[in-house]
């Protein structure tokens, strides 16, 4: 009896040694930048020179297979980085970006739309939660606090102390972003290779970031030129009656769903990429449709695909049942003026 005592001890020590093992290598997330395999690799032997006998003569030298002397200091084994590099965004027109080991940089029109930018990028750091802790506005430059980065593949999050400097150069406005501290845990980091990893993402949240103010403000912008859209009758090029309305793709597809809805129809799947959008037309009641002004329509109820076209500043609608027919002229009719009334409706609110 005591010797079976003494053997579940023991396994019930294994299996929380087992657990307590388990839970150190889960919380190791060094193994997610590590180059998994065989490494026998490493043991491979240096190459020698061919020593040849006395008295052999050997074929004139060819050096096209000659494997030239490798002098790599870096890390080999487990200790190599096996992550990607980290790559700028190319999210804003008419920029480009220049990295090196100690500086990454944005260089951008010098036009009245880049003129705004300093206080864009304050804004953007306030916006982040992101501490500043020197600032010299005359000069359009500034060095962050502690900025704490976390990441999948790193135990110890890594922080950083950036420096963000804002000037012209050749008619251009050059956005650069330098280093001015990095450290994981207490320990400080010197690898040139981290140094500008953390430059880059720096920058990235600047860039995405100034990217979309300007699609907010395009796109609000927008929205107020076309508060009031019209909508006419029209046919596609091989004479099948189709719906114009007058206001770029954009602003079209974006306003599509609440006013399919609103005159009865049930949106389904949608592709931005190709304009198709597949819905169900339920209909309403003629008091309903009273409400907006027209009469009921007589397009049969049932599933239809709408294919939406974009022609620069107005947008093309076709009605499509399953069959791939389209509507009669007088139910496309019908529905320029459902149509009409209900992007009138959608855009008053």
């Amino acid at each position: 009896m005591a010797t079976i005592l003494h053997k579940s001890k023991a396994i019930k020590l294994a299996g929380l040694s087992l657990a307590i093992f388990l839970v150190a290598c889960t919380s190791n997330q060094r193994y997610k930048r590590q180059v998994s395999g065989d490494e026998s690799y490493l043991n491979t032997p240096p190459l020698k020179n061919l020593t040849i006998p006395q008295g052999i003569s050997l074929p004139l030298q060819n050096g096209e297979y000659d494997i030239p002397p490798a002098n790599q200091n870096g890390a080999v084994g487990k200790a190599l980085d096996i992550r990607p590099p980290i790559q700028a965004l190319s999210l804003l027109t008419d920029t480009h970006t220049e990295n090196s080991l100690t500086a990454s940089r944005l260089f951008l029109a010098n036009t009245a739309e880049n003129s705004a930018l300093w206080s864009q990028i304050n804004a953007i750091l306030q916006q982040k939660m992101i501490k500043v802790r020197q600032k010299n506005d005359p000069d359009h430059s500034l060095i962050t606090d502690w900025i704490t980065w976390p990441r999948g593949d790193e135990d110890i999050a890594i922080q950083t102390r950036q420096k963000i400097q804002l000037n012209s150069q050749n008619n251009q406005i050059v956005i650069t972003v330098t280093n001015e501290g990095i450290k994981q845990g207490e320990d400080s980091i010197t690898d040139q290779a981290e140094i500008q990893r953390y430059n880059i993402l720096m920058l990235n949240e600047l860039i995405d970031s100034i990217n979309k103010l300007r699609s907010t403000a395009t796109s609000s912008g927008a929205q107020g030129r076309y508060a009031i859209i019209d909508v006419q009758t029209g046919s596609d090029s091989s004479g099948l009656p189709q719906i114009i309305v007058r206001a770029p793709y954009d602003v079209v597809w974006d306003r599509l769903p609440s006013v399919l809805e609103s005159i009865g129809m049930q949106v389904g799947d949608r592709s931005r990429s190709t304009g198709s959008i597949t819905l169900t037309f339920n209909g309403m009641s003629d008091s309903d449709w009273q409400a907006i002004g027209v009469d009921n329509p007589t397009m049969t109820k049932g599933d239809y695909k709408l294919q939406v076209g974009d022609m620069n500043n107005r947008s093309s609608l076709q009605f499509m049942a399953v069959k791939g027919t389209t509507l009669t002229q007088k139910q496309n009719d019908e529905m320029v003026s459902a149509l009409k009334a209900a992007f009138s409706k959608v855009s008053s609110n």
